[in-house]
């Protein structure tokens, strides 16, 4: 098999693999909005729900991806209403703040979020003090403003090299690769972010769907 090949093959399963995701995570978004017109004050379900909505985004587009994720905030501070100090709901938030910190250009304003996802993450850790996961989350949340100037600052980079040559051809040629660069460059900025919230968001209850997990694209 040509390198052509196993390439086109690779992509044709990510692609797979994030068209389950999406489906996956959209019922599961469903099942949890259907739950809360019987049960508003269910506090597992809201994280569900919150936990569906942060997987949904990375699967979005601008300015969709930050609605998604706002979404997500909102339904993970109900549950937190209900339950002030549910350590996963914590976790997951604290995700969720710190994607949201990402996709914020101005350093200053994303600094607001990093803290309160580093507050989440403390108060998680407080509740569970030897879950590794929360530990690491937490250990992360502190390089997150480096990450964020490297992430933004290679996005200005491949944003100011399009349509750098003549050629239409090669200007779409470029477009498409700078379009994959960025898409590489946040799956590598905010892997570990939707890797957690994954882990939160459905290792806990899930069952209760009876709906199996799709594989992991990370």
């Amino acid at each position: 098999m040509s390198c052509r090949s196993i390439e086109l093959s690779e992509a044709m399963a990510m692609r797979q693999k994030g068209l389950d995701s999406i489906v996956f995570f959209e019922d599961a978004r469903k099942a949890a909005e259907e739950a809360y017109a019987k049960n508003p004050l269910d506090a597992e379900n809201l994280t569900r729900w919150g936990g569906a909505l942060f997987e949904l985004s990375q699967f979005q587009n601008d300015p969709d991806i930050v609605k998604y994720v706002e979404d997500s905030i909102s339904k993970l501070e109900e549950a937190l209403e209900v339950v002030p100090r549910k350590h996963d709901a914590l976790w997951c938030l604290g995700n969720a703040h710190t994607s949201l910190a990402f996709y914020t250009p101005d350093l200053e304003m994303a600094k607001t979020y990093f803290a309160k996802a580093t507050q989440c993450f403390e108060q998680a850790l407080e509740e569970d003090p030897r879950n590794e996961l929360y530990l690491k989350s937490l250990d992360l949340s502190f390089r997150a403003p480096e990450l964020h100037l490297e992430f933004h600052r290679q996005m200005t980079s491949q944003q100011a090299s399009q349509g750098a040559s003549s050629s239409p051809n090669a200007k779409a040629s470029k477009k498409n690769k700078n379009k994959k660069d960025n898409s590489d460059l946040k799956y590598d900025v905010l892997g570990w972010v939707i890797l957690v919230a994954r882990i939160v968001a459905w290792g806990v209850g899930m069952t209760k769907y009876n709906v199996p997990y799709p594989p992991s694209g990370h």
